[in-house]
Parts: structure tokens; C-alpha cells; sequence
């Protein structure tokens, strides 16, 4: 089997990691190299870079920052944020990502994915799937009562969002995974806009749903809070990774500490 991966996530904006709850109120958190290098010392599996505003402001990707922390540290690292065109990929991968996380302009131009996959290798293609539950009312009708539709219920979905977070698409989250695998994409990195920074836990539902849809790797994200929410996550969700921020981050808990609860409770972690 293999090992399930801790993943720290560092959102950074104008080269400085920021943290926010539900994708706003966002507050300076630090530097982003040494936060890499003290996670490379607890024993994180990956670290994931997003530059979050980079595609909403149309800002060059930092290619210093993921120098730099390249060269500190020994982990994957992946790199999100304002990623538009093969060369960027090329330019990150020069600087040392392993690999690249795209999310706005697969949507834009899903072909992109595909594109980059063969080129580089579905295995260094990550798609970012930003993930928010709407309702919509569809109506239903009783036998017997022929075409009348006498009432309405509310169906639910996860809309995908762009730009940070900052705009919703018609995207169903789940029909849009199964679309990017079929592209060449060799992991999803989904995050649930509704938890995200609020600690209370994983959308389960969501990641659960994704994970029975398709057969590629899905990194969970938003909502980590405790250590019962990761194995929850890697249990009943299904996915293969969970990440989180500003757990991490404000050291309310330790990568090393989780990473012993998980194995004791017979979950398979590098350690």
C-alpha cells in the first residue's frame, strides 16, 4: 500500500505566506523559505506553493521564491499561481518545482492540460480544484399526477471557482475531475472553499464523492482542525494526501506528531 503524504501548504502573495479564513481576511504569516525549510525538518512529504492572487492580478509567477526554496530544501515542492503557458511550467520545473499545480487556466483552456501532461508528464501536472457547495431547486412530481410538478427540493453540487477563489464558473467539481483526467492530469489537489481555514474539518462528502468518481491521486484540502480530521480524510474520504496551512503554520500541530497518531491508528505514513 502506499504511504499516505502530509502535505503543508504555504499561500503566498506578493512573496510573503499569508493565511486567510474562506478565502479572505488575508494577514502576513511570514517568509515562505524558512517556513519550507522548518517544514522539511518536521518531516513533510511535499510542500505546496500557491501564489493566490497571481492570476487574478496577472503577476509574473515568483520564480525567486521557488528558487530559492528549491535549493534549501530536499522535499517535492509544487507550485501554483498565474501558471498561463508551457514556458512557465518549464521556467518553475528550471527553478526547481517538481511539480506544477494549474487551476485557472485549465478552465480557461482545458486543452492546456492536456498539452502540458504530454509534454512533461502527467505525473508533474496537478490540477487545483477550487470547490464551493451550491444548491440548485429542481422539481419532482408524484404518480399519478401526470406532467404537474407540485413542489420543488433542493439539489446540491460543488461549483469550480478561479482566480483564487474569487470566481465562480458553471464547472461542476466533480464532472470537471473526471474531464481533467481524461487530459492527462496525474493528481487533483481539491480544496473545499467552505472549510477552508475554518478547522472544522475536511468536506468528507466532497472528497469521498471525488475520490469514487475518479482514479487518480486527490490531495485534500481546507478545514484540517485536529488529528481525528486526517484520518478521517484518508479513511472515509479516500484521498491519497491531506494538506493543510495555517495548522501547520502557527504550530498548533506537528507534522511528526500527526504522522505517529496516523501510523497508530494502522494508517501507512513515512516516517
Amino acid at each position: 500500500m502506499l504511504a499516505k503524504r502530509i502535505i503543508p501548504c504555504l499561500d503566498v502573495d506578493k512573496g510573503r505566506v499569508v493565511k486567510g479564513v474562506n478565502f479572505v481576511n488575508i494577514r502576513d504569516a511570514g517568509d515562505p523559505v524558512e517556513a519550507a525549510c522548518f517544514y522539511d525538518q518536521e518531516g513533510a512529504d511535499e510542500l505546496v506553493f500557491l501564489d493566490i492572487t497571481a492570476s487574478h492580478e496577472d503577476r509574473q509567477i515568483m520564480l525567486d521564491v521557488v528558487k530559492r526554496t528549491a535549493e534549501a530544501v530536499f522535499m517535492p515542492l509544487t507550485v501554483g499561481g498565474g501558471i498561463r503557458t508551457l514556458e512557465d511550467i518549464e521556467q518553475l520545473l528550471r527553478a526547481g518545482a517538481d511539480r506544477i499545480s494549474i487551476n485557472t487556466a485549465a478552465v480557461n483552456r482545458p486543452a492546456f492540460v492536456k498539452e502540458a501532461a504530454q509534454r512533461f508528464g502527467s505525473q508533474c501536472i496537478v490540477v487545483a480544484i477550487d470547490a464551493k457547495k451550491h444548491y440548485i431547486k429542481a422539481g419532482f412530481r408524484t404518480e399519478g399526477v401526470g406532467d404537474l410538478i407540485i413542489g420543488y427540493q433542493a439539489q446540491e453540487f460543488w461549483k469550480v471557482y478561479i482566480h483564487g477563489g474569487r470566481t465562480p464558473t458553471d464547472l461542476d467539481a466533480l464532472q470537471w475531475a473526471k474531464k481533467v483526467e481524461e487530459l492527462g492530469a496525474g493528481e487533483i489537489l481539491l480544496t473545499s472553499m467552505d472549510r477552508d481555514g475554518t478547522k472544522d474539518g475536511y468536506d468528507l462528502e466532497l472528497t469521498k464523492f471525488m475520490s469514487d468518481s475518479i482514479n487518480i491521486p486527490i490531495i485534500a484540502s481546507g478545514g484540517a482542525g485536529k488529528l481525528e480530521h486526517f484520518f478521517e480524510v484518508l479513511t472515509l474520504g479516500g484521498a491519497d494526501a491531506a494538506l493543510a496551512a495555517s495548522l501547520f503554520h502557527y504550530r498548533e500541530l506537528s507534522i511528526p506528531q500527526l504522522k505517529q497518531y496516523l501510523h497508530a491508528k494502522g494508517i501507512t505514513v513515512r516516517i
